[in-house]
């Protein structure tokens, strides 16, 4: 191999949809020497978005791999989507990489998922740069781009270079300042006394070199302040590039060969060793000679190819004749094929340093943030977790075709697989599979990778909203439970006390029981009863949460009383206490971020209200855009994507989180308890 862990730069390019990520990959593997000529998104000719969806979509639908060697420099490359919907895959690559990249249009400017992963890739220790790429494009108003970007993410954002002439030319600001082009704004001389000054803040000797001594400091004299900066977030570099005419690719491919950090410069990985709050951080370092731990951060299931678990190797070496653990499993597989990755492409390495992105492939077991390890000192090892955006919109999915009940299965389990933002649910009382996505293009996307990838066709409609009951009040229960049917009979009595408890604290089942009027072999009788109301609801056939049951009295029979007649009467009793603790129905609450035109602002405020919605606030945009951000019942947002398209011609987007829940109005309640089967609350 032609490199050494030293040598290694990882980076993540991420930011909002069109900033031009994609198309800037492209430039920087033509440059490296890596394709012979750069292809288009609009082609479908790239080599990150090679999947027959991205070409269809011309956007990118999953994280890609690609790397170069430049300078005795090798750049593992990950491109990643900037739809909102498919954030969650953006988020999942950041433990495999030192840098986020974040790249920005300078037409549009700051926009959602720039906040977003900027704010994620600081959570997660990341050095920061980013690029505003787009700088000769009609319209952008670059001065304005840089100072937004100071106004949202501080003044640590300092440009490298700086536009001149309109963007037709940029002008190196830090590795060979040059004083003779007049720039856009501020001035070469300015800008490069700017970021010096920044740097040297972090070191003591480096700022007296410089402050006392009136020297000038080179590139290679800044480079381990440099990069100290950036992990401490003390210096964000902005580099103004445009794909299309190579302006300030040069500054861009010096930076990521020269300043960057390797594996070892970076802040390192927060492993993890223990579950739960046993759980103790571990020193996990890029040592050659030391046990083998990689992290997988990306999984594909191919029909053809089938499972392959892509990672980053952050200790030790792997080669194909190694034997790898996955987390805690006792079983080890033998790696076999240890492959490099370039978009669609596979080649074999014969070894992966540490630092360096590999992958497995017809690895069964391997799944999405396992940790790989060759011995069992790492067995409970694991990554802190990264915390991935809730999917709350939801489509109820069946088989086009009876007894394609299994191929179904199959397929939404590969789905699952692969995105950390999907989630299916059984829903017992509407008898619904759902699955959970995060926005109605996320859900269309995967509909369409069952029938294309997986070869099945489903039926779809909207599902049951998950609403929930609970009770405001204390109430006291009692049923006695009582049969005689010749021989042995069933007798049992309960006692019970319901009380409300705070929203989100789940159930909690106290037995307060003396003198053994209960005995205490039938207190999970009584508990098992109280669960199945519980399960099946008391006012309109919906799961009961926050609630305390307390039992403290009743009455056995020496032998009737049997397991049976407790479920029976712990049930009936419980039932008999919420009937008077005024119990209400709940309903999920979401917060909407919706981005967009801010002519629109008034239409989209006025939709929302209709819907029971409230807005929180809203924020000006570059391109004459708005920022919304607002809360409304879920059971309003089914067709929200349809509202908003039509509200702003097309031009709106949203995401949305849970917030809470919260109590449904007293028509709606009635509704949906009128709706509810009064069967569903006899024996």
């Amino acid at each position: 191999m032609a490199y050494t862990s030293a040598d290694i730069r990882n980076i993540a390019l991420v930011g909002h949809s069109g900033a031009g990520k994609t198309t800037l990959a492209e430039i920087l593997l033509h440059k490296a020497g890596v394709i012979g000529q750069p292809g288009t998104v609009e082609r479908g000719t790239t080599v990150c978005d090679y999947d027959p969806q991205e070409k269809a979509a011309q956007h990118s639908l999953d994280s890609a791999i690609c790397s170069m060697d430049l300078g005795g420099v090798h750049i593992n490359l990950i491109d990643t989507p900037g739809l909102p919907d498919f954030i969650g895959r953006s988020i999942s690559v950041m433990p495999a990489v030192e840098t986020a990249a974040v790249v920005v249009n300078a037409t549009t400017g700051v926009e959602s998922v720039t906040h977003k992963v900027m704010a994620k890739a600081k959570d997660q220790g990341l050095c920061r740069m980013i690029i505003v790429s787009k700088i000769d494009a009609p319209g952008a108003n670059l001065a304005k781009v840089l100072a937004e970007l100071q106004e949202n993410f501080g003044t640590e954002c300092l440009p490298i270079n700086l536009p001149a002439e309109g963007g037709s030319k940029v002008a190196d600001c830090f590795f060979e300042p040059d004083n003779g082009i007049g720039t856009d704004f501020s001035s070469v001389e300015e800008a490069h006394t700017q970021i010096v000054d920044q740097i040297v803040e972090v070191d003591d000797a480096l700022m007296e070199a410089y402050l006392e001594q009136g020297e000038a400091l080179s590139a290679a004299q800044l480079h381990d302040a440099f990069e100290q900066a950036m992990r401490e977030g003390h210096l964000i570099p902005v580099c103004f590039v445009s794909a299309t005419t190579d302006h300030g690719m040069n500054q861009l491919l010096e930076i990521m060969t020269r300043m960057m950090p390797n594996p070892s410069e970076g802040n390192p990985p927060p492993f993890m060793k223990g579950e739960g709050k046993d759980a103790k951080p571990v020193q996990v370092t890029p040592d050659a000679e030391g046990h083998a731990i990689g992290h997988v951060f990306k999984v594909e299931v191919d029909p053809f190819v089938g499972k392959m678990g892509v990672f980053r190797i952050h200790q030790g070496k792997i080669t194909p004749a190694s034997q790898l653990y996955i987390g805690d499993a006792r079983k080890p597989f033998k790696v076999g094929h240890l492959l490099k990755l370039q978009g669609k492409e596979h080649s074999e390495i014969a070894v992966g340093l540490p630092g360096d992105i590999c992958a497995v492939a017809k690895v069964d077991d391997i799944h999405l943030d396992a940790v790989l390890h060759d011995s069992h000192d790492e067995d409970n090892f694991h990554l802190s977790s990264v915390d991935f955006p809730a999917p709350m919109l939801g489509v109820a999915v069946a088989p086009q075709k009876r007894g394609d009940e299994q191929k179904l299965s199959d397929a939404l389990h590969k789905l699952i697989a692969e995105d950390p933002c999907i989630r299916l649910e059984h829903n017992a009382v509407a008898n619904e599979t759902v699955l959970y996505g995060m926005g109605d293009y996320h859900l269309r996307v995967l509909l369409e990778r069952m029938t294309d990838r997986y070869n099945v066709s489903v039926k779809t409609h909207p599902p049951s909203i998950a609403y929930r009951e609970t009770i405001t009040a204390g109430a006291e229960g009692h049923h006695r439970h009582k049969k005689q049917t010749g021989g042995a009979g069933q007798f049992g009595e309960v006692y019970l006390r319901v009380d409300p408890l705070p929203r989100g604290s789940g159930f909690e089942f106290v037995n307060k029981v003396v003198g053994g009027t209960i005995p205490s072999q039938f207190i999970p009788a009584v508990e098992k009863g109280v669960r199945q109301v519980l399960t099946e609801g008391a006012v309109a056939g919906y799961p009961m949460q926050d609630v305390r049951v307390t039992v403290h009295d009743g009455k056995h029979h020496p032998v009737d009383s049997k397991e049976v007649a407790f479920v029976a009467a712990g049930r009936k009793a419980f039932l008999d206490a919420v009937s008077k603790a005024r119990p209400i129905v709940l309903e999920p609450v979401v917060k909407l971020e919706i981005n967009a035109p801010s002519s629109n602002m008034g239409d989209i405020a006025g939709d929302l209200s209709s819907k029971r919605g409230r807005i929180a606030g809203n924020t000006s945009l570059a391109g004459d855009r708005v920022a919304i951000s607002g809360e409304v019942p879920l059971a309003e947002v089914t067709d929200f994507q349809t509202r908003l398209k039509s509200l702003t011609g097309g031009e709106g987007e949203y995401t949305m989180d849970f917030s809470r829940y919260e109590q449904v109005p007293a028509k709606v309640q009635q509704e949906l308890a009128a709706a509810h089967s009064p069967a569903n609350q006899e024996d």
